[in-house]
């Protein structure tokens, strides 16, 4: 649905860094498979031309605590990114949380989020190569727009957020799951990573960055729990790289705790 403003813009994936090279050329001759990169280190590259039939298009559902560094990770990734932020729910829905025993929202719970319209946008991707999402603006807690995602024929795609992990059992039932994962880190390094940005980027009021960043960095390591528990593998960046080179490559690692 196009908000008021009708405004609308399209989105295509460019690449930028990239995977390390997890996989030699196949020996097919010169024609290259999906199996195969052109440029070594970035998987945007990966040719849509099979040696069999065309491998099915899957996300990698890529998750961790508001600042563990999810965006610079699917960034360097070089795959095309469905930034699940832009699903939360606007300031004006009745439906929102709030944080218990405070009248602010609480944007880290679930409900704050539109989890079915995400998984229909992952889904479609999936099927189509394209689709319509919101532009969400964290600064007014608002939508703003919408725009159009086109990640051409990758067979791979990252949809990273702090909810990601609450949609893997049913992108997984879905078929579409290649892999979840979950960013860990030391919890006093991610406060400080998240402060700097939120506040750099304008997101909310400071008093309300410090209570929210207080409150995140005590609870930092049962939301890691949490995440495990709806079948995300936890791990450190480098880990994170290794495995998104091997769903790059075909290797899809179904999370063992769906």
């Amino acid at each position: 649905m196009v908000p008021a403003c009708g405004r609308s813009r399209v989105r295509t994936h460019s690449s930028g860094g990239g995977l390390p090279d997890s996989n030699p050329p196949c020996e097919t001759g010169r024609r290259a498979c999906r199996q195969c990169v052109d440029t070594p280190g970035n998987a945007s590259h990966w040719s849509p031309v099979s040696c069999s039939s065309p491998l099915p298009t899957r996300v990698v559902l890529l998750t961790g605590p508001s600042g563990s560094g999810k965006s610079s990770l699917a960034a360097r990734s070089g795959l095309p990114v469905l930034r699940l932020d832009d699903f939360y729910k606007e300031a004006t829905d009745p439906t929102l949380p709030l944080v218990e025993g405070s009248s602010d929202i609480d944007w880290d719970s679930p409900l704050s989020w539109d989890a079915d319209t995400a998984v229909a946008a992952i889904a479609e991707l999936c099927a189509a190569g394209r689709t319509e999402v919101p532009v969400y603006s964290i600064a007014s807690s608002s939508r703003t727009g919408t725009e159009t995602l086109d990640i051409d024929r990758t067979p791979l795609f990252i949809a990273e957020g702090i909810f990601a992990a609450d949609i893997a059992a049913r992108c997984q039932e879905l078929g579409l799951l290649a892999d979840a994962i979950c960013l860990r880190g030391r919890p006093s390094t991610t406060f400080r990573r998240r402060f700097l940005r939120d506040l750099r980027e304008g997101r909310k009021s400071v008093p309300f960055l410090l209570r929210r960043g207080y409150r995140l960095m005590r609870a930092e390591r049962g939301i890691v729990a949490r995440h495990v528990a709806l079948g995300a593998h936890a791990c450190a960046r480098d880990e994170a790289l290794g495995r998104l080179a091997a769903a790059a490559a075909g290797r899809h690692r179904t999370p063992t705790a769906l």
